[in-house]
């Protein structure tokens, strides 16, 4: 079974990406997104978030919201600012955010060989997002947001990127954010037939970001059952490029808790470290910021210990013998006394939102690594609500898959 396929995407013109471009649509929330695409009739948030077209009191998953996106996607084609190519290729996709570089290989992935378990993935998905999407595919007939996936690094495909990426791109553009995006296409037969050949050589693709947009383009492939719905538009990296950030955690109280009583209580399970500071230095250990301070932690061995990989990540253990015992917090992901800070905002953000009295205490995490996620993935586990948090994002409209 093929892993991949090329495809003719769907690209902005050159001297327009920097505009048209944009943030993935679950990244902002609707008053993000209408203020970013403000003054910008390009700004492809119209095509991915259409309910910004609409008064705040608007139902975003009405069937007028969806039409919009679609009738934006239609005058961003009918005005040449989008154009398809004219035969299938692959593609690659660079981005560069300050020391750290990441480059990727556009293609369609299969959907079959995503139900078959091949294309793994590490996350539950809600059938709310999944149905949001699959709307959003079906209206506007078109893939636009890529699922970021990973692959085991493999030499020779590396060493080939590394050639094609020494030409100059034809896309180029540093968005507002300071990220820098560049693409090339890659159209010879000779450079189709090698990357097809190297993928067959790879066992497994796996899912880092964008599960939702992964299982809404299987479920219109299963209710189409072929064509080009087929597959899914995705960004394929090698896994020793990616960049995870940690995925800290504040909460609302201390569930009765003295700040004492409570580093006496989390003295069960993890050891009080002499060093303090606000970021962990490696897997198992941990820092919480109480009462104006910051301690660090390390997980005591037989508590770390486990058989599963799942089971032994930092957000794992901090669940299942901090949040859920200590603080009573047994769903975080339905529990209104628990919010996720991605780690793009640092650590002085959770400072400012504890000493501001909005939260009593916060967590900082050592990032997940890549190899864990895999792991994961290969065992059929699930991991932790926001467990990873990739940097720098993809951004949408780069490519767009239409079916």
């Amino acid at each position: 079974m093929e892993l991949i396929q090329p495809f003719a995407a769907v690209r902005p013109r050159a001297e327009l990406a920097a505009r048209i471009c944009a943030p993935p649509y679950d990244v902002l929330s609707t008053e993000e997104a209408r203020a970013m695409a403000e003054g910008n009739p390009l700004s492809f948030l119209r095509v991915s978030k259409p309910e910004i077209e609409f008064p705040p009191a608007q139902d975003p998953y009405a069937p007028e919201v969806y039409e919009r996106g679609r009738q934006h996607f239609q005058r961003l084609l009918c005005e040449g600012a989008l154009v398809q190519d004219s035969a299938p290729a692959f593609y690659l996709y660079q981005q560069r955010m300050g020391c750290h570089v990441q480059t990727g290989l556009v293609a369609v992935a299969s959907c079959e060989a995503y139900l078959q378990g091949k294309i793994k993935k590490h996350e539950l998905t809600r059938p709310d997002k999944e149905d949001d999407r699959m709307r959003h595919i079906e209206v506007v007939g078109s893939q636009t947001g890529p699922a970021f996936l990973v692959y085991r690094s493999h030499a020779a495909l590396d060493e080939f990127v590394e050639q094609k990426i020494a030409t100059a791109p034809e896309v180029d553009f540093t968005a507002a954010d300071g990220v820098r995006h560049a693409s090339w296409a890659l159209r010879e037969p000779a450079e189709i037939e090698f990357i097809q050949r190297a993928f067959e050589t790879i066992p497994a693709l796996y899912i880092a970001d964008g599960h939702h947009r992964t299982a809404a383009a299987a479920r219109v492939y299963q209710k189409r059952g072929s064509g080009a719905a087929a597959w899914f538009l995705a960004v394929i990296f090698p896994h020793h490029q990616l960049q995870i950030l940690p995925y800290n955690r504040v909460l609302k109280d201390l569930n009765g808790w003295t700040p004492a009583a409570l580093l006496d209580r989390l003295g069960a399970v993890m050891e009080l470290l002499p060093d303090s500071g606000p970021s962990p230095s490696c897997k198992h250990e941990i820092c919480l910021y109480l009462a104006g301070q910051w301690h660090r932690f390390r997980w005591k061995p037989e508590v770390a210990t486990t058989s599963q990989a799942v089971e032994s990540l930092d957000a794992a253990l901090l669940q299942r013998h901090v949040l859920g015992p200590v603080f009573g917090i047994d769903n975080p992901r339905t529990s209104d006394r628990i919010a996720f800070i991605g780690g793009i905002r640092g650590t002085k953000e959770l400072e400012q939102r504890v000493n501001s009295g909005e939260f009593a205490a916060a967590f900082s995490l050592y990032p997940t690594t890549v190899e864990d996620m895999m792991q994961v993935a290969d065992e059929g586990g699930i991991m932790p609500p926001k467990s990873t948090w990739f940097e720098p994002k993809l951004r949408d409209a780069m490519f767009t898959h239409m079916l």
